[in-house]
């Protein structure tokens, strides 16, 4: 009985080492955060899931997803701007339910019909597609935006419900979207490797009779290299029921955050980015 129960503990083990719901950024996706180096456990929630982002069994970007909001803390990723479609199907993660499910993101219906998987079981895990229908004023914004992507495949992994959060539709279509579009092409002019962190501060609100949260502000923070003697950041916050953007320092935003979280003093990235 005692050897069976260590080869569980020992199966387990080995799961969340390469899964994609994580023990840890740095050792399964560090690869998404500069110098490999995660924002600290200021911005961590009371219950956390680490998911290194996969789809078609390759990892895109990494976000950190608050179980008990239905929503991400943040998500990282590497900003490699491109032409190509908007996806259109919506994906989920499975192995939010628990670790015998799949690795990788995927639809719904695949849960539901392939896995069977409950709607209520889902449900229970993360948001679903049901909660954001007939949404008044707000819709679905992503942390880490399609258009930041140069293929088909690496958009459509943005397309997870993990990734997104109840985004004033204002905010989203304008101000919001200036800055993903207009402002980023021009900051990351010179730029070799841009490694970008978006976020949502919890709010009051929620959507879906109290399951999914509605952040208070949406956040941005870029780190550039553009060689081995230069590094460049910047910084936006949005109150999220506002279509106005502020341009702050790295520093300024890290400390706006930590009055906002309330949970010590935050860092975003390696101290090798400069905060001013």
């Amino acid at each position: 009985m005692l050897g069976l129960l260590l080869l569980q503990v020992l199966a387990s083990c080995l799961w969340l080492g390469h899964g994609e719901v994580v023990t840890s950024f740095e050792t399964s996706c560090p690869q998404f955060f500069f110098r490999e180096i995660p924002p600290n456990k200021a911005l961590e929630p009371q219950n956390p899931a680490l998911i290194c982002q996969r789809y078609q069994n390759r990892y895109y970007f990494a976000t950190l997803y608050d179980r008990n909001m239905r929503i991400p803390v943040y998500s990282a990723y590497i900003y490699q701007p491109g032409p190509g479609k908007r996806p259109k199907t919506w994906l989920v993660e499975p192995q939010l339910i628990g670790p015998a499910y799949p690795k990788t993101m995927e639809k719904e219906w695949t849960l539901l019909n392939r896995y069977n998987v409950t709607l209520e079981k889902l449900s229970q895990s993360q948001a679903i597609l049901h909660d954001y229908k007939n949404l008044t004023g707000l819709n679905r914004g992503h942390l880490n935006p399609n258009g930041h992507h140069d293929d088909y495949s690496s958009r459509m992994a943005t397309f997870t419900l993990t990734n997104i959060v109840p985004q004033d539709e204002r905010l989203n279509g304008g101000a919001w979207n200036n800055y993903e579009q207009q402002t980023m092409i021009r900051s990351t002019q010179g730029c070799k490797t841009t490694y970008a962190i978006t976020g949502a501060v919890p709010g009051n609100n929620y959507i879906a009779k109290g399951r999914v949260n509605k952040p208070s502000h949406l956040w941005s923070a870029a780190c550039c290299v553009v060689d081995n003697n230069y590094i460049k950041s910047w910084a936006v916050i949005a109150v999220n029921d506002k279509n106005q953007v502020q341009l702050l320092t790295l520093g300024e935003l890290e400390d706006t955050l930590t009055e906002l979280y309330g949970r010590g003093q935050v860092s975003l990235f390696d101290s090798d980015c400069p905060r001013e």
